[in-house]
């Protein structure tokens, strides 16, 4: 009801921007950047470098449209892509990207990350902010096959601002309602030619919008701060080299989830999330005759720590700690024909990776939970015995350490006849994951006895070790095709094309069961309830899919009109879930669904009418459904997966000026649209989030070295959820961010 009363907001501030051409308007071209960015990117290498003129689903969003939006993570380009949803809850770990019905909420993401060439393997560090951000680019549809494992979804490519191509400082301060601040500096400088520099570093702040009614604190409180080194050194014609060191801090605070049956944030133990990131990519770039050879090589370690009230509710359940410590490394060698001239190119390459993960994941007992979970239920099945646990408080302690390493080889030819345009290729990939765990108790309890007068007495005590260690082995080993024929049309009109792409998941260990697996173990000892075989459960399977696709690009009445669509059907095997074990339970499980099929369309359209206005439209659609899948408890069938939006809509009208007279070089004024949804939230389709938009704007005043501008998101006020989840049986959702605005200052002293 509140959507509906403010969508005419929408469209006439929507129409007066469209309307509000004057004859003082100044060109405003397609924004562009990204495809000629820097010396080196990694997309540019593998793809076309002119990405509408290979056949895949693209969006490239350049800098000044970044800019526009007030967007400095991945977040920010939720819904401006079509199908691309990225929903904002939780913390920074929960960073979760559903795309085209493919996503995860844990463990392995669905798409890729790639910043300056470094490919980001752990999706925990998905989340954060980056300064000078130069481009965005997202390839729908797998990318296994150049890209490998965990990329089936799509990749997401960004790119920062290269100090070969501008010198001098950029800072930038902004503050917004929530308390929310944010700043950042950068120092961009040439040596010589051909060696250039570059340091930045970015700061925020969020006070929060959502209080815990239990003490009164805001919950979504967060301090955040990064740093980024970048060089770029052309050593001679031939040999080129970039390094880009970068660092990351993040505090946040509780997760502001709402309890279902009284409407309420409300909750009694300590919730945060702790994140430390240090990444280097090194890449090196070889130019022969006819032939290039470079050598991308990255260090990436996390150290993260995710405390929780895991019940969500003003009782004393359990709490979950999650501290994890990942090192990988990562070398990808990429061989690639230069030969511009003839019809054959080719590319091939091999990658390597090793991560070693380090994790103590305890489930710390409370009064409230010993009492209702163990205790009730052991005097239930034996009165005249019944127990007393020796403390109120106990953990289930579990350890793990998860070394994983991979490698493959791939290789992509591509012929052109003329207008036609063929291409195919092939990645060989294997993977060996291990699992060493330490699971361990040491707590008791005492058994009274009922006396004849019905007053209990002491009648024994039963202490309880349980030290229980296990390794595990999981063996990868799959193959990639690909194949694409492309035709350009007549009349310089853009292409068409039709794509056929095998896509692959990792699959992984269920840590998060173990403390499942240790409280029935513990209940086992007792006499009362179930005792998991490990084995069955501490492992999922990959994931693997088959993606159809046609599309096309298209360009005509003289360049001010540019669209692409795409058609996709996507057929797959094992889609990985999370969901939560039958019963009350403390873990979560990944899980694999049987057959599961998604299809659907987007449709992206760039339009200038008259110089100075540039509209913008992007419509994804997908309907991803269960094929086969069936828990043992009920089948799925049919119903629809959860957490994907069924639609994504994005509308934009920019309007650029340049006044006559006076200081300010031009105005920039931005009106935006964002919708998203229906989405189910559960596997049986009794819980979704109806469709929903938000109103966004902007305007710009661009001096000589200096830009303000104020902005505005979610201004229809407009309520929604973002996440929904069950713990304890019982149902939570996040409701989402309220109306913002504030002000952004910008300095460019070149």
């Amino acid at each position: 009801m509140a959507i509906s009363a403010k969508l005419p907001i929408i469209y006439v501030l929507f129409s007066a921007a469209i309307t509000a051409v004057g004859q003082s308007a100044v060109p405003l071209q397609p924004d562009s950047a990204g495809l000629q960015l820097s010396e080196l990117n990694v997309v540019a290498l593998k793809q076309d470098a002119r990405i509408r003129e290979d056949a895949v689903s693209a969006t490239v969003i350049g800098r000044a449209a970044l800019e526009e939006l007030n967007t400095v993570s991945l977040k920010g380009i939720s819904d401006v892509v079509p199908n691309l949803y990225i929903p904002d809850y939780g913390s920074r770990i929960t960073s979760s990207i559903y795309v085209r019905g493919l996503g995860a909420r844990m463990d392995h993401p669905a798409v890729g990350l790639n910043v300056d060439n470094v490919p980001y393997l752990n999706k925990n560090a998905y989340d954060f902010d980056i300064a000078d951000i130069e481009s965005v680019e997202m390839l729908r549809g797998p990318q296994s096959t150049l890209y490998g494992r965990n990329t089936m979804g799509g990749l997401i490519n960004v790119q920062t601002l290269s100090p070969m191509r501008w010198q001098g400082w950029r800072i930038m301060a902004e503050g917004g309602r929530g308390n929310d601040y944010r700043a950042s500096v950068g120092w961009y400088h040439k040596f010589t030619p051909g060696f250039a520099t570059s340091v930045s570093g970015n700061f925020s702040y969020l006070g929060g919008f959502f209080r815990n009614k239990n003490d009164g604190k805001l919950l979504d409180r967060e301090l955040a701060g990064g740093v980024r080194w970048k060089t770029n050194w052309r050593i001679s014609d031939r040999v080129y080299l970039q390094n880009v060191l970068a660092g990351s801090l993040l505090r946040q605070g509780g997760y502001p989830y709402e309890y279902i049956e009284t409407g309420e944030i409300n909750y009694n133990d300590t919730c945060f999330y702790r994140r430390f990131t240090v990444n280097d990519g090194l890449s090196l770039t070889y130019r022969g005759d006819g032939w290039s050879l470079v050598s991308i090589t990255t260090l990436q370690h996390i150290d993260d720590n995710m405390t929780l009230d895991q019940d969500f509710l003003p009782l004393s359940y359990f709490t979950l700690t999650q501290k994890q410590r990942e090192t990988a490394l990562t070398e990808d060698v990429v061989v690639k024909g230069t030969r511009n001239e003839g019809k054959y190119k080719w590319l091939a390459g091999f990658f390597g990776f090793f991560k070693h993960l380090d994790m103590n994941a305890p489930v710390t007992f409370k009064d409230t939970g010993i009492k209702s979970l163990i205790e009730t239920h052991r005097n239930n099945a034996n009165p005249d015995y019944p127990i007393v646990w020796d403390s109120r408080e106990f953990p289930l302690n579990s350890d793990f350490t998860i070394p994983t390493f991979g490698i493959a080889l791939y290789h992509e030819s591509k012929y052109d006849a003329g207008r036609w345009h063929f291409a195919g290729g092939v990645r060989l990939d294997y993977e060996q994951a291990q699992l060493k765990y330490y699971s361990h108790c040491d707590t008791g309890y005492q058994i009274l006895s009922r006396q004849p007068s019905g007053v209990f007495h002491s009648y024994d005590h039963v202490d309880i070790k349980i030290d229980d260690t296990g390794d595990f082995h999981r063996r990868y080993f799959t193959w990639m095709p690909k194949a694409s024929v492309l035709y350009d049309l007549p009349s310089d009109l853009g292409n068409v094309y039709a794509t056929v792409t095998k896509g692959y998941k990792s699959g992984g260990f269920n840590t998060q069961m173990f403390s499942e697996v240790l409280q029935q173990r513990l209940m086992h000892i007792m006499g009362i309830g179930k005792q998991y075989d490990v084995n069955s459960v501490v492992g999922y399977k990959p994931e693997y899919s088959w993606n159809y696709e046609i599309g096309t690009h298209l360009s005509f009445a003289e360049g001010k009109v540019q669209a692409e669509m795409s058609l996709f059907y996507i057929d797959c095997r094992d889609q990985q879930l999370t969901m939560f074990p039958e019963g009350t339970t403390t873990g979560r499980i990944m899980t694999n669904a049987g057959k599961t099929r998604s299809a659907g369309g987007e449709i992206s359209v760039k339009y200038i009418p008259v110089d100075g206005l540039l509209l913008n439209a992007a419509y994804g659609y997908t309907d991803a459904r269960f094929r086969e899948f069936n828990n043992g408890l009920h089948d799925y069938r049919g119903k629809v997966i959860p957490y994907v939006p069924r639609n994504t809509l994005f509308l934009q009208s920019v309007f650029t000026c340049s006044p006559r007279t006076g200081v300010i070089e031009h105005w920039t004024f931005d009106v935006n649209m964002k919708g998203t949804g229906k989405i189910y939230w559960n596997e049986d389709n009794t819980r979704w989030q109806d469709f929903y938009v938000q109103l966004g704007a902007s305007v710009s005043a661009e001096f000589k070295n200096i830009g303000i501008q104020l902005w505005g998101k979610n201004l229809t006020g407009t309520r929604y959820h973002t996440f929904y989840f069950m713990s304890m049986g019982n149902e939570f959702v996040q409701r989402g961010k309220p109306w913002q605005i504030g002000a952004t200052l910008r300095f460019n002293i070149n």
